[in-house]
């Protein structure tokens, strides 16, 4: 089973969300998404992430590389993963769970439920809550070949696990899993860190998911 100790951020001073990435840097450690799970789709670009907590807030940032990049979706809850996207679903339960969902132009996506097909959106002003910061800029591009480098940085506020009642993460228990997405490109692309053992590509898997534990 894989597993994942997530750090808490020593340094509990307010942040901007350019500090979060460079505090992620400095005490959180680097872990890769590399689990090529369908044969049909062997491209894997280069993907990795740094996970941490503070106070009431989780803090994430993923690193990328790929062949060709795309960002057409601008809508909050929209359709990101057709871009290319990085995610990290959630469950505090392991039936539930929280999908958290962002396009290489930080456009977020984020709901609750027990599978694909029942999802709840987090509320919108809930998710003005929520800060992306991508590396690429904020305005929307058709798909593009050449070679990319891309980061992602996220700061998730415990007010947008509307469905538990949350003060801190600090000793919480819990499983997930982090991807690296692009079903509307080219070359389609499903990477996860923990593996997925379904027939074809198929993130709404908590029964795959990892363990994790909030330090």
């Amino acid at each position: 089973m894989t597993s994942l100790l997530i750090k808490r951020i020593t340094n509990d001073k307010p942040h901007s969300i350019a500090e979060v990435g460079a505090a992620l840097e400095a005490e959180a450690p680097e872990t890769p998404v590399a689990c090529l799970n369908w044969p049909q789709h062997p491209y894997c670009p280069k993907v990795s992430f740094r996970i941490g907590h503070i106070q009431a807030e989780l803090w994430l940032k993923f690193y990328v590389e790929e062949e060709r990049i795309r960002a057409l979706e601008t809508r909050v809850h929209g359709e990101v993963y057709k871009d290319s996207a990085v995610e990290f679903f959630l469950s505090f339960d392991k039936k539930n769970y929280y999908n958290f969902e962002c396009n290489c132009i930080g456009t977020p996506h984020l709901a609750y439920g027990p599978s694909r097909e029942n999802r709840t959106f987090i509320p919108l002003p809930l998710m003005g809550q929520l800060t992306t910061l991508p590396s690429l800029g904020k305005q929307p591009f058709a798909e593009k070949p050449g070679g990319f480098k891309w980061t992602l940085t996220a700061r998730i506020p415990v007010t947008c696990f509307t469905f538990h009642t949350l003060t801190s993460l600090s000793g919480v228990q819990a499983t997930a899993n982090f991807y690296k997405v692009g079903s509307g490109l080219t070359v389609p692309h499903y990477v996860t860190w923990s593996p997925v053992r379904t027939p074809k590509p198929s993130y709404h898997c908590p029964e795959f998911f990892g363990d994790i534990r909030f330090e």
